[in-house]
């Protein structure tokens, strides 16, 4: 199950001193939550095509997102080849066709439209995915929820926002990294208490959808034998857009939190890209484990699950490790480290190896910047100029990664989508209307 743009602080288990989500706190009760895991990129599309192929987006020249994975097998077919029922309900992001038998995905829906409804606009996905499973529970089967929320816009039901009617923000209870969002929801007219609580009331929607697919497992008999797992695409989205500080109709409910941690979606800082992630698989993972030091990846998730699920043909070229140990319990040092960098030639990527966290030349800002996790976890020093032999260490990997990947990318006509995507708005406001 995966959440759109949901911040690692966003959960009650992860810290929030507002969210009510029993449903995904009792999942992580009875598995296994990470502090430290990291997703492949800091929009979409490249988070979910680690996920899919272990694979970083940077690695291909065409953009995933507007032409597919190509050539590259994916999880969904290497399980499907294994003998497993493959589902995908809901977003999709990784490639043009969005339909079945892509990618050895058996069955493909986006669910039906409950946006705006009081059991918010994931629950259509939810029951297709649901649906599914009831349907080949006799059989081994993979699926992806991936949901909506909290992707912009958050306008959720009267109903959801109601459930939060006693929250009053108190700045004092969120970390400084909070308080640029809170400024600049108040700058552009927006009423703290007001917007927090729509915010709440979208992760609030997701917590009662996966509790009824948890219950779902629960009364089939199928909890002792299913992985179960819940996770966010990236950080959270910025409250105004872009270089020119852009707002929109809803911006102002963009409160999603990353903790203590600085940035969000679109960038690279731990903000955008260390996400919430909880497993739970009865009697294999340890259950109420919170596990603070092991370092993980979505881009891990193909070469584990081939791992669980015993395939033997695994692409030869992966940029995740099989950390199917780590998911039991076992303590390691990552074998590998951590790369994020954009599909775009001009922009230089940072990367984590250990404690440490190097940023080349970042947001624009010429230089390089060295950051000490283990004492600094908000990336607020640059200690580059103090450690120069770790600088000079991470930004040779840094380098000599980026000289395996693609020296041109190759993307379709985003304008042209754009102007569709704002005409079929128009056009759907107008149905409304009427």
């Amino acid at each position: 199950m995966f959440a759109d743009d949901l911040g690692w602080g966003d959960l009650a288990c992860y810290g929030h001193p507002y969210a009510r989500t029993p449903a995904i706190d009792k999942l992580a009760s009875e598995g296994t939550r990470f502090t430290q895991f990291y997703v492949t990129g800091v929009t979409c599309c490249p988070s979910r095509t680690g996920f899919m192929t272990g694979l970083h987006t940077a690695r291909f020249p065409k953009y995933p997102a507007d032409y597919g994975f190509g050539d590259r097998i994916t999880i969904t077919e290497l399980l499907k080849k294994r003998g497993y029922r493959t589902g995908h309900f809901g977003k999709w992001h990784i490639g043009p066709d969005a339909r079945s038998g892509m990618y050895g995905i058996d069955e493909f829906s986006g669910g039906e439209n409950t946006k705006g409804t009081p059991r918010g606009r994931d629950a259509g996905l939810f029951d297709a995915a649901i649906d599914f499973i009831k349907r080949h529970q006799d059989k081994p089967f993979y699926v992806n929820v991936w949901g909506h929320a909290t992707h912009y816009p958050v306008s959720v039901h009267r109903d959801l926002a109601a459930e939060f009617n006693d929250v009053r923000v108190d700045r004092d209870d969120f970390s400084q990294t909070m308080q640029v969002k809170f400024d600049e929801c108040e700058k552009i007219g927006g009423n703290l208490d007001t917007a927090m609580r729509q915010y709440l009331g979208d992760v609030r929607a997701i917590d009662e959808n996966v509790k009824r697919l948890l219950v779902t497992l629960d009364d089939l008999g199928l909890r002792e034998n299913t992985i179960v797992v819940f996770s966010s695409d990236h950080g959270p989205a910025p409250v105004l857009l872009g270089a020119k500080q852009e707002s929109k109709e809803f911006s102002a409910n963009m409160l999603g939190y990353a903790g203590e941690f600085r940035g969000g979606k679109h960038e690279q800082y731990e903000g955008g890209v260390r996400s919430p992630f909880i497993i739970r698989w009865p009697g294999r993972i340890n259950a109420g484990q919170v596990d603070t030091t092991s370092v993980v990846s979505g881009m891990d998730w193909l070469p584990t699950l081939c791992s669980i699920t015993g395939i033997t043909d695994v692409p030869a070229q992966l940029d995740g490790e099989d950390v199917s140990d780590i998911w039991l319990g076992n303590s390691r040092d990552r074998g590998k480290p951590l790369f994020w960098k954009t599909s775009n030639p001009g922009q230089s990527g940072s990367l984590r190896d250990g404690i440490w966290k190097f940023h080349l030349n970042h947001r624009g800002q010429a230089g390089a910047y060295l950051y000490n996790l283990s004492r600094d976890p908000a990336e607020s020093k640059n200690v580059a100029a103090n450690r120069p032999e770790v600088t000079k260490r991470l930004e040779t990997k840094l380098r000599n990664w980026i000289a395996e990947l693609p020296t041109s990318y190759e993307k379709s006509n985003n304008k042209a989508k754009k102007e569709k995507k704002k005409l079929d708005r128009q056009r759907k406001r107008e149905r409304q209307k009427q």
